[in-house]
């Protein structure tokens, strides 16, 4: 499990990407938000983070990665729907985690298969594994 530190600097590196890219509306402040409540960080944190953000500290191990896009994946289907846009930003950070392109569709398109269109983490694990070697 990742310790605060890690916590804040994945949070505020999701912040930092949205206001590059110019996206600071309503649906990306509350989706920024439940990061950091999946995270267990608080809003007052949250908030803080938005005026004040923090180094990135990238992740190590691949594992790592694959894992913080699982919970990116599981937490965008929270409420069962998803735009394009989710898709996009999805993508985008799974890019930004260095994971492959490759991969990070497969995920995409599986998950119509899935109820509740969540992908198991050892299938998860299977198509990051085989991009990976």
């Amino acid at each position: 499990m990742f310790n605060r530190v890690e916590k804040l600097s994945l949070l505020s590196e999701m912040i930092a990407y949205a206001k590059k890219e110019e996206i600071e509306g309503v649906f990306e402040y509350n989706f920024l938000l439940g990061v950091a409540e999946q995270l267990n960080i608080s809003r007052e944190d949250f908030n803080y983070l938005i005026q004040h953000p923090i180094n990135y500290r990238h992740l190590k191990s691949h594992s790592e990665r694959v894992v913080q896009f699982h919970r990116l994946v599981l937490l965008m289907h929270e409420d069962s729907t998803m735009t394009k846009k989710e898709v996009i930003k999805i993508y985008n950070f799974g890019l930004r985690m260095g994971l492959s392109h490759e991969s990070i569709t497969k995920v995409l398109y599986l998950m119509e298969g899935f109820p509740n269109r969540m992908v198991p983490p050892d299938v998860l694990i299977d198509i990051f594994k085989v991009q990976y070697n």
